[in-house]
C-alpha cells in the first residue's frame, strides 16, 4: 500500500500510505496540477513531492483540507507553489502546530519509530499563504474548493472535481476506521455530509482509507447523526455521558459537559 497511486477519475489520482492509512490527492489539468494535502512531516512531504514530479512536470498548487499534522506538515516540499486553505485553517495551524508536533513525536517514539519522531520534531510547517478561492482553474479544468460546513473540524475544506465526479473529503469521511471526533463539531457534521452528497459525486476520497461511493458516505452520515442525537441528549441533561458512550456507534466521542442546577460542571 505504501506510496501507491490509484486513478479514481480521468486525471484524478489518490496516493495511499500505510502510515495512518493516509490518502492524499492529485488533480491534473492542462496547464497545472493541484495537490490535495501534503503528509505529516518534511521528509514525508519530500517523498510525496518527488512522486508528484514523477507523474507530471506541470506547475503545482496545493490545497490543505484541514490543520491536522498528517495532512499539512509536509507542505514545505512544494514551495514555491501557492498553498490554499480556509482562513480558519491557517489560524488553527499557527496556534496548534507546536503542540501537535510534540504530541505526535512522543507517540512515534513510544511506538518505537524514532526516525518519524525525529523528522516530525524537526518540521516547522509553513502556513497556507492564500485563502481558498471558490474555484481554481487548472487551465481549462475547474476544481472547486468548498467549505460545506463544520464537522471533523471547524474549518474542513472539500475539493471537488466536477468533470470527473470526484470529491476529496478530507477527514469528513474515513474508511477503515471510525471518524476522529477529537476536534469535531459533532452537531453539525451530518448536515455537512448532506451537503457533500448533494454534489452528487461518483467517488469520494476520504482522508484515511480507500476511495468510497456515496452509499458509504450516507451510511457514515447516519452513524454520525446517531452520535449527534446522543450528543444533544447529553448536552440537554436527559442522558449521561456514560450511557451515551455505551450507545454510540463510535468510541472516544467528546461528550459535552452538563451544568448542574448549582452551576457546577458534571
Amino acid at each position: 500500500m505504501d506510496g501507491r497511486w490509484l486513478e479514481v477519475g480521468d486525471g484524478v489520482l489518490t496516493r495511499r500510505y500505510t502510515e495512518l492509512d493516509l490518502t492524499v490527492g492529485l488533480v491534473l489539468g492542462p496547464e497545472r496540477a493541484l495537490v490535495v494535502d501534503t503528509r505529516g512531516d518534511a521528509r514525508q512531504g519530500a517523498e510525496l513531492a518527488a512522486a508528484v514530479r514523477a507523474v507530471t512536470p506541470l506547475p503545482q498548487a496545493v490545497a490543505i483540507t484541514h490543520a491536522h499534522f498528517d495532512h499539512c506538515f509536509g507542505t514545505a516540499a512544494f514551495a514555491p507553489a501557492p498553498v490554499y486553505a480556509l482562513p480558519r485553517c491557517r489560524a488553527v495551524l499557527a496556534a496548534t502546530s507546536a503542540d501537535q508536533r510534540n504530541r505526535w513525536a512522543a507517540y512515534y517514539r513510544d511506538r518505537g519509530d524514532p526516525g518519524t519522531a525525529e523528522a516530525l520534531s524537526a518540521t516547522e510547517p509553513p502556513l497556507p499563504d492564500a485563502d481558498a478561492p471558490a474555484t481554481l482553474d487548472l487551465g481549462g479544468r475547474t476544481v472547486e474548493l468548498l467549505h460545506l460546513g463544520r464537522g471533523h473540524t471547524d474549518h474542513d475544506l472539500v475539493v471537488a472535481v466536477p468533470d470527473a465526479g470526484v470529491v476529496f473529503a478530507g477527514d469528513l469521511v474515513e474508511q477503515g476506521a471510525p471518524p476522529d471526533l477529537e476536534d469535531a463539531v459533532v452537531p453539525e457534521w451530518p448536515a455537512t455530509l448532506d451537503a457533500l452528497l448533494a454534489l452528487r459525486p461518483r467517488t469520494v476520497v476520504p482522508g484515511h482509507g480507500e476511495p468510497v461511493d456515496p452509499a458509504f458516505v450516507a451510511g457514515q452520515r447516519a452513524e454520525l447523526a446517531e452520535v449527534a442525537a446522543l450528543h444533544a441528549a447529553v448536552a440537554g441533561g436527559t442522558l449521561s455521558a456514560a450511557e451515551a458512550a455505551r450507545r454510540s456507534p463510535y468510541p472516544r466521542v467528546p461528550w459535552p459537559l452538563r451544568s448542574s442546577p448549582l452551576g457546577s460542571r458534571e
